[in-house]
């Protein structure tokens, strides 16, 4: 990381390019989402019930991942 002292003759450093290109990226990325939601909430929120519902079977296998097998202590013992 370069770190530089503030410039003495009163200009302002520029931000890099490459940071530059990342904001106007993600203000164009809003702004599209936006206009998405707009256009697109009706269908979006019709089929919200049923995402939720299908939604379900997939988090009862991943939130029950930690635990083990059930019925088994888990230490080893047989």
């Amino acid at each position: 990381m370069n770190h530089l002292p503030p410039r003495q003759d009163g200009q302002h450093r520029r931000m890099p390019a490459s940071r530059r290109y990342w904001l106007v990226f993600a203000g164009f990325a809003l702004i599209a989402l936006f206009f998405l939601w707009q256009e697109h909430r009706a269908h979006l929120l019709g089929s919200l019930p049923w995402i939720i519902l299908l939604l379900c079977p997939l988090m009862h296998l991943f939130m029950h991942r930690g635990h083990g097998s059930h019925g088994r202590s888990g230490r080893g013992e047989d």
